[in-house]
């Protein structure tokens, strides 16, 4: 059976709890629908975060990635939303999420969130 997109990010327990240190996740395939023309929109996300009590599982990070695919949105507004999903589900101590888009009009975007407080 294929997989399929979906909102649902799972979790397990960090492994390491009393140690901080850094998650980085690498995600260049990233795309989703302009909300006003209808085109796709293309972009790298790299969200960095130091887990708490939780980490965040890849597969369904992937699959949530992908369930961005037909939504329109506006890159402000996905960076967003992506950034407060993960802290709801793990509450990181620190968090930071990049996502670069591809340029649009000659004019190319990065949109930067960070949370917390980092103790490395």
């Amino acid at each position: 059976m294929a997989s399929q997109p979906s909102k649902d990010l799972l979790t397990f327990e960090n492994p390491h709890p009393n140690r901080e240190y850094e998650i980085v996740f690498d995600i260049p395939e990233f795309t989703c629908i302009c909300p006003i023309t209808g085109q796709p929109d293309f972009a790298q996300f790299v969200i960095r975060y130091v887990p708490n009590k939780l980490c965040v599982e890849l597969k369904s990070l992937k699959l949530y990635m992908w369930s961005f695919r037909d939504e329109g949105a506006f890159h402000e507004d996905v960076t967003n939303k992506i950034c407060n999903d993960i802290i709801k589900t793990v509450s990181p101590k620190w968090i930071k999420i990049e996502g670069r888009f591809n340029i649009r009009g000659g004019i190319h975007t990065s949109v930067i969130i960070e949370e917390g407080k980092r103790g490395l």
